[in-house]
């Protein structure tokens, strides 16, 4: 394979930002260097940015292509595959397909289409027809009966990367004010009746099920060495519980508080993207600026909206203050590191080629081009 060489470049390292060269070969980065090159055959940026590929540890989307509509179930392939083009045209080229374990809606398409999605994966992974390499994020949902077979059905699984603890059960958590939940329900039709019976069913499903649950997930990651997430803790408490399981990435903490305890038990930090593009929460809970401006965040995920991820670096640059390189590495080198990717998410010597171009207008970061081990697959 020959070597390929980019030049004229705006390279964004986890440390710094320079105009510079970087060369690839065999699918790593073999060479960084300041300054343009001359050498014949080397690829011009015009002075684009040459950032790594993106790192997403959580992300919905899938499930928007699973039902791209209410009640419509697409072929699960088919879901996959545009998933799958719809993140690399965002710069992102590891993701962590958030797989719910277990749902508190009973009849939504996270319930129904798990084992759909799964099968998908393995399918077009194994025939290579997938652009961006995709690993495995089980997102359990503690209070729900099933939890811990649909757990174990999946822990042993190579490509398990992050497992999260999560409980939106209302009156905790994201959903700390029922009364913001039951606002939502009526946003959706329902009557309250309707309300108030599916209120009891779920806190009851909590008392049943919650710390059995709970108990079985972590002792099994840390019998595996799988990393441990926590999802939407709001007090101190709730962050003492969950250094004390050996958590150790902070997912959306709901208020200023909780960030600031997981930063001191060593948590990463992991906010929304979406939450840092529209300037506050869509729940209504601490806004990811205000943490980035406090040096309470570390890390960013798309969400549910993949183009989101880059969009939120650059809005860390412009409104939280951050260097380029910092905010670029909340999206990539920090994300990558948490879960145990050593060979990605940074430019560095020794490191897999996957990268971006990307250029700017006003402000919006627009990705060229999308190359991962070398390849460009968008």
């Amino acid at each position: 394979m020959p070597r390929h060489v980019v030049t004229n470049a705006r390279v964004v390292t986890p440390d710094e930002m320079f105009l510079g060269t970087v060369e690839f070969h065999a699918g790593r980065i073999v060479r960084v260097d300041l300054g343009a090159s001359r050498v014949p055959g080397a690829e011009d940026f015009e002075g684009d940015f040459l950032l790594p590929g993106l790192i997403e540890l959580h992300t919905d989307h899938l499930e928007q292509h699973l039902e791209p509509r209410a009640g419509v179930q697409w072929p699960a392939h088919s879901a996959v595959l545009a998933h799958d083009a719809h993140l690399a045209a965002a710069g992102i080229t590891t993701v962590l397909d958030a797989l719910s374990i277990g749902d508190l809606d009973a009849t939504g398409v996270r319930a129904r289409r798990l084992s759909d999605a799964v099968a998908a994966l393995d399918t077009l992974r194994d025939a290579g027809a997938l652009r961006i390499d995709h690993a495995l994020h089980l997102r359990c949902e503690l209070p729900v009966d099933a939890v811990p077979a649909m757990f174990d059905a999946l822990a042993d699984r190579g490509d398990v990367r992050l497992v999260s603890l999560m409980d939106h059960t209302p009156g905790t958590r994201q959903w700390a004010d029922p009364e913001r939940w039951r606002a939502a329900c009526r946003a959706s039709g329902w009557n309250d009746a309707r309300i108030d019976a599916e209120f009891a069913r779920l806190v009851a499903l909590r008392e049943a099920n919650l710390d059995v649950h709970r108990r079985h997930v972590t002792d099994a990651c840390h019998a595996r060495g799988l990393t441990l997430a926590s999802h939407d803790d709001g007090t101190l408490a709730q962050v003492d519980q969950s250094a004390a399981l050996g958590v150790r990435v902070a997912e959306f903490p709901t208020t200023r508080d909780a960030a600031r305890a997981a930063r001191d038990h060593a948590q990463v930090v992991l906010m929304g993207a979406p939450n840092v593009v529209r300037g506050g929460s869509h729940s209504g809970n601490v806004a990811a600026l205000d943490l980035a401006r406090a040096g309470l965040l570390d890390a960013l995920s798309s969400d549910y909206v993949p183009h989101a991820l880059l969009h939120a670096a650059f809005r860390l640059r412009d409104d939280a203050g951050w260097p380029l390189a910092r905010a670029v590495a909340a999206a990539s080198d920090i994300p990558a590191r948490a879960v145990g990717f050593d060979d990605r998410g940074a430019i560095r010597v020794g490191t897999r080629a996957d990268y971006l171009r990307v250029t700017e207008v006003e402000g919006l970061p627009v990705v060229r081009g999308t190359w991962r081990q070398g390849v460009r697959v968008a």
